[in-house]
């Protein structure tokens, strides 16, 4: 069984990479390698500048993966000539400490509504071990001419 599409046009995975230069995604070398039906994923290497002093990745690091990732998936759902979409809560549960390899996140809707939203997002180590787990919720906001 085929799932349906969740997209308002179809991520397009070169333009997303693009748009992440000069910002934060950048700095911490985001890179989105994939979308499904519901679904988009993205990768972060694990290096020490996203460390914390004991050698593993800071949370804030986990976290800001997470809402990069799940923000873009969220306006990529909604018409963004009429609408965008921000974050309005964010939370994480960091379960397992990294010191090397590559992060992979995986962001999935629970909820898509009118006005809001709700992301699940996954981050798993390279050996394909959950790392953290946070839910990201987005207002939809209507754009105004000016």
């Amino acid at each position: 069984m085929t799932k349906e599409s969740i997209w308002f046009t179809e991520p397009d995975l070169k333009k997303i990479n693009t748009s992440m230069q000069g910002n934060l995604g950048e700095h911490l070398d985001i890179m989105f390698t994939e979308s499904g039906p519901d679904y988009l994923k993205a990768t972060m290497p694990v290096r020490p500048e996203i460390h914390q002093p004991t050698g593993r990745v800071h949370g804030g690091a986990y976290v800001s993966l997470a809402e990069t990732v799940g923000s873009v998936a969220a306006n990529w759902v909604i018409d963004t000539s009429k609408h965008y979409c921000v974050g309005q809560e964010i939370n994480a549960n960091h379960l397992r400490g990294v010191r090397e390899g590559m992060l992979t996140s995986v962001a999935t809707p629970h909820y898509i509504g009118r006005t809001s939203q709700v992301w699940e997002i996954k981050i798993f180590d390279d050996r394909d071990k959950l790392c953290c787990i946070s839910r990201l919720t987005m207002a939809r906001i209507q754009r105004v001419s000016d």
